[in-house]
């Protein structure tokens, strides 16, 4: 009678634990998420399934999180707290449990296609430090040059928070209506804090501080070398490792003059359309030793005479063919300025050298909407281009830069 008494008692221990720690929070959870979630929230498509299968596949998820927990460290760092209706399609979960590589709850629109590929195929040369594997067998030989597998894992990356962004603020607000949830979780997941707290984000208009003039060269270098000269080339040129795969090139800073307010901008914002991401984590000091070395990579050489006439000549074709989109001044602000992913170049705050300035206008700049136009203009024009948009410079480190 005892050992019936033991076996009955266990099993119903068991079977209690079962509904006390499994059935009952499940049925709390499909509750929530009912209550919570949108009322069509978008499916994955077949490509997105099969990156998910190739991500799980992988090991993905023995490296990177997809769960922001409900921690002010987690919310400070990736953004607003993962809610459950977020997981919905997520079967078996990829939530992962360690944190060797960042969480990737929000990783959609975080970094553009090209960077993503050049990434995946060789992570060190994007990011010196990473010690992700690299993955050159999800591509035909190059990483401009993506296998159909390394296309699905990109479209499986770019639903990781998308469903959340476009429920919009209306669905937010019915979530946090409907949650049953304590004030400190409201408070991390419906917090007035951003969506996707990345620092990395691209800010196409987002307010930026003016940085100060360092002097600290050799802190400037180091920096640089860490995080620029992967793509931007260990002596600014363009040519760094991770450079074969992006798609604007980066940029050449040895025929490029900055303004500060430039530099100041892309450092802090990124630039949108491209593979050049903000550094928002980095203090502004630091910002400011990397803006020195940038502009100190810039070669000073003599300034050609101009043709006569060839200022006026100029000044006519771009009032024809450029202002609608670098505006009247120079500024990048034109009437169509907003259209184009990539934002057109500002030439207040910068100047390329005479020999960037006619390769732009002769063959366009590939990867971004800056078109060819020796097909339209004559040899002529296309010089006279070149040398007006260099006169709308307003830069070099003017009194008070930055102070």
């Amino acid at each position: 009678m005892t050992y019936l008494v033991a076996a009955v008692g266990g099993l119903g221990f068991f079977a209690l634990s079962m509904l006390l720690l499994g059935v009952w929070p499940g049925e709390a959870l499909e509750e929530q998420i009912h209550q919570t979630s949108p009322a069509h929230p978008l499916p994955l498509s077949a490509s997105e399934q099969r990156g998910r299968a190739i991500y799980a596949r992988e090991g993905c998820a023995y490296c990177h999180t997809q769960q922001i927990r409900y921690l002010a460290r987690d919310v400070s760092r990736f953004g607003k707290a993962t809610l459950a209706w977020e997981t919905i399609f997520d079967y078996p979960h990829l939530w992962g449990t360690r944190r060797i590589g960042p969480d990737l709850s929000r990783e959609a629109g975080v970094r553009s296609p090209d960077w993503q590929y050049s990434h995946l195929f060789a992570p060190q040369t994007l990011v010196r430090d990473s010690v992700m594997p690299a993955y050159p067998w999800l591509f035909h030989g190059a990483p401009d040059q993506p296998a159909q597998d390394a296309r699905d894992v990109l479209a499986y990356l770019e639903t990781l928070g998308r469903d959340r962004y476009l429920a919009g603020p209306e669905g937010e607000a019915a979530a946090k209506k409907a949650c049953n949830c304590s004030e400190d979780e409201r408070k991390f997941a419906f917090g007035p804090g951003p969506l996707n707290a990345s620092p990395a984000i691209p800010l196409r208009k987002g307010k930026f501080p003016l940085l100060p003039v360092s002097n600290d060269e050799a802190r400037g270098r180091q920096l640089y070398s860490r995080n620029c000269a992967g793509c931007h080339g260990a002596e600014g040129a363009g040519d760094g490792a991770g450079a074969a795969g992006l798609h604007p090139k980066p940029a050449n800073f040895t025929e490029q003059e900055y303004a500060q307010e430039r530099l100041s901008q892309a450092l802090w914002n990124g630039v949108a359309g491209t593979a050049m991401p903000g550094w928002r984590d980095i203090p502004p000091a630091d910002l400011a030793a990397m803006a020195r070395t940038v502009r100190n990579f810039h070669q000073n050489g003599p300034e050609p005479a101009l043709p006569e006439g060839v200022l006026e000549l100029g000044a006519k074709v771009y009032a024809a063919h450029c202002a609608q989109c670098h505006g009247e001044k120079g500024a990048g602000d034109g009437s169509a300025a907003d259209q184009f992913p990539v934002p057109p170049t500002n030439f207040q705050t910068q100047r390329p050298s005479l020999a960037a300035s006619l390769r732009a206008v002769k063959n366009g700049i590939e990867g971004t909407p800056m078109a060819p136009w020796s097909g339209r203009l004559s040899e002529a024009e296309v010089y006279a281009a070149a040398y007006f948009v260099r006169g709308f410079y307003k830069g070099g480190i003017r009194k008070g830069d930055g102070q």
